[in-house]
């Protein structure tokens, strides 16, 4: 699924070629997508694209009335392309501008969607409303984290930093490459971290975030930048995808478990488990490290 650096990456690509178009036209060829499109969203002809940002993992359109917001899903993707190229059998929506150009969202497993929002309803809509602070504000910072340490919170941290709620945009794969990178097994309960390791997660969350954003986003499978080009961040992954690879700094192999329905990469010798989760987890992670 794109995550938070792919959905930047998307902004940034299609924001120079759309910025002060007017939309002429928009064309729904397939509804049946998660996020529907619906009437609202035809209405929009006529007005001007005056900024495009990105909201949570969304990509938003601002265009004076309202938002038009769209999800990638698990593999959509967003190209700014000539009116003239013929289209695809999953572009779902066309999105066509005054300059002969048209915004096109294709995915072919309909997970996501493209969908509009009033002003007013912007902030208190379902898809915002419950969310913590984005994972690149300045509201995510140490004193953030700090404050779960206090409530004693009895929760893997690699789940606590996976929920919206918590903070948006550590997706599955940054939770991992940051505990990695930390030395934080995935399944240590947030509880039994130090405000020391809670520091070095959000500064290393928002380096390796910018890191990934730089590169264009991580490519495994569906995911590529608006211009066609796939994300390179992919090669320079320490720890996500690595089960059963030899480390010959810490002469140990990468493991793989299932932790919340999620693949979790870690390596024991570097990522130890510790604390109250031992009771709970240390069964999986045995069985991980045999199964190496």
């Amino acid at each position: 699924m794109p995550e938070l650096p792919e959905v930047e990456t998307t902004v940034r690509g299609i924001s120079p070629l759309v910025l002060g178009r007017k939309i002429v036209q928009i064309v729904i060829n397939n509804d049946k997508c998660r996020l529907v499109p619906g009437k609202e969203l035809l209405e929009q002809v006529g007005t001007s694209v005056l900024k495009v940002f990105r909201r949570a993992k969304y990509v938003c359109i601002d265009n004076g009335k309202g938002y038009i917001v769209i999800h990638l899903g698990m593999s959509g993707n967003l190209k700014v392309v000539s009116q003239d190229l013929e289209t695809l059998k999953h572009d779902h929506v066309l999105i066509k501008f005054d300059n002969n150009t048209e915004l096109r969202y294709n995915d072919h497993r309909r997970f996501g969607g493209v969908t509009f929002i009033a002003k007013d309803d912007f902030d208190n809509n379902k898809l915002f409303a419950h969310n913590g602070p984005d994972a690149l504000s300045e509201e995510f910072n140490r004193d953030y984290l700090v404050h779960f340490l206090k409530k004693k919170t009895l929760r893997p941290i690699k789940l606590f930093l996976m929920d919206n709620k918590v903070v948006v945009g550590v997706g599955n794969i940054y939770a991992n490459e940051s505990l990695y990178e930390c030395g934080i097994n995935p399944c240590t309960y947030v509880a039994d971290l130090s405000e020391e390791q809670m520091f070095a997660l959000v500064d290393s969350i928002k380096r390796i975030l910018h890191k990934s954003i730089q590169a264009g986003g991580t490519t495994l499978k569906d995911f590529e930048q608006p211009d066609g080009k796939p994300g390179y961040f992919a090669q320079s992954l320490q720890c996500y995808g690595k089960e059963g690879e030899y480390n010959q700094e810490y002469n140990d192999y990468f493991c793989k478990i299932e932790l919340g329905g999620r693949s979790s990469f870690f390596l024991p010798k570097k990522q130890p488990l510790i604390g109250r989760a031992i009771d709970k987890y240390s069964e999986l992670v045995e069985q991980a490290q045999k199964a190496k």
